[in-house]
């Protein structure tokens, strides 16, 4: 059923507006951003389309498919929305625009408060900025003696399988922003988030590195498409 020929009190738009967000469904929310489909495709039909599971196409081994709910349309890049027809570079640039207001959002929440008062806003965080990459990048998140977030740079990247990560780089880095502490995060394009024996034993040479200039590492979070996981959580920290 196309929007418009909906009863005025079932239309997504007017219904949030009466009753609020929590009324309506995530494919219904969506359809408000989206606000057209396009001929023999209504923006409803659209908006399930890109929230409906992911799969492989067998012919060519390349994502096919919706993108798996909004966990997974929120990792998404402009390029990976291409695939959907009918969305064209105007609704692109409209997503990927509230996936980077998602971003800020938490950075200022991260920069006003104590990082740890919410471990799941910084995991959502590192997700929101690394979790999409098809090759492996360390990131590092700089805090102040509170515990609030500085900054946090991508230094390092790699290919799917390994990356080169130089302490001293992380250590001149910590040293310009006047760091006290860091959380280090990486991704695995992988979609796997158990660290490997090798992250383990970075995770102690970062450790006693940035000791020697007086800055904790509190944390290591290792995220993917949907997942992640604290090293500190897990006791690997």
């Amino acid at each position: 059923m196309l929007m418009k020929t909906m009863p005025a009190d079932a239309r997504p738009r007017e219904r949030l507006l009466q009753r609020g967000p929590g009324a309506l469904s995530d494919t219904e929310l969506l359809a408000i951003l989206l606000r057209t489909g396009m001929a023999g495709k209504g923006v409803m039909e659209m908006a399930g389309e890109l929230l409906a599971p992911s799969t492989i196409d067998e012919a060519t081994g390349k994502p096919a498919g919706g993108f798996g709910g909004l966990s997974g349309l929120l990792h998404t890049s402009a390029e990976d929305l291409r695939r959907i027809k009918g969305l064209g570079p105007a609704k692109r640039a409209e997503l990927v625009a509230v996936l980077e207001l998602a971003r800020r959002a938490l950075a200022e929440q991260l920069s006003e408060r104590e990082a740890f008062e919410s471990p799941t806003a910084v995991k959502h965080y590192l997700q929101l900025h690394l979790a999409n990459k098809g090759y492996e990048v360390f990131a590092v998140m700089f805090l102040n003696c509170q515990n609030r977030m500085i900054a946090m740079d991508e230094m390092f990247r790699g290919t799917l399988s390994q990356t080169s990560v130089y302490p001293r780089e992380i250590v001149t880095r910590a040293l310009h922003h006047g760091a006290a502490a860091v959380v280090l995060a990486h991704n695995h394009p992988s979609g796997r988030v158990q660290p490997s024996k090798a992250d383990e034993a970075l995770t102690h040479t970062l450790k006693n590195a940035l000791a020697l200039v007086d800055v904790r590492v509190l944390d290591h979070v290792i995220v993917a498409r949907g997942a992640a996981l604290s090293m500190a959580e897990a006791g690997l920290v």
